[in-house]
């Protein structure tokens, strides 16, 4: 998923420059199962975001730009507040900070030096 922002006097050469800009921008989450690895808080300008991993059938927990970010992303069931700023853009940037900072288990295993049966057992 990835976000581009772009000004332009037209609109059409404005959105191609947006969708050229956020092609730059693509980042991977880490999804496990349908949900993300462990809690994240992402930090934007004044704007924060609390993303929590939720259990099967929860849904998307979100509100406004920090839901399409999430689904787009994939996810299908997380938690998320948004707190500070209440911006489109800081929200938005703030959900992709965290997930950019996510980690999958086998990163946070070989950072401890661990297996990962070992961390999650």
């Amino acid at each position: 998923v990835g976000l581009g922002v772009a000004k332009a006097a037209e609109v059409i050469v404005a959105i191609q420059k947006a969708i050229a800009d956020g092609r730059k921008n693509l980042i991977t989450v880490p999804i496990f199962k349908t949900t993300i690895p462990h809690k994240i808080l992402g930090n934007s300008g004044a704007g924060s975001v609390i993303l929590v991993p939720a259990s099967e059938g929860t849904g998307v927990i979100a509100g406004g730009v920090v839901r399409m970010v999430l689904e787009l992303a994939g996810i299908e069931n997380i938690l998320s507040k948004s707190l500070g700023s209440k911006s489109p853009l800081n929200a938005a940037n703030a959900t992709l900070d965290a997930l950019k900072n996510l980690r999958t288990f086998k990163e946070a295993a070989d950072a401890r030096g661990i297996t990962v049966a070992k961390m999650l057992g």
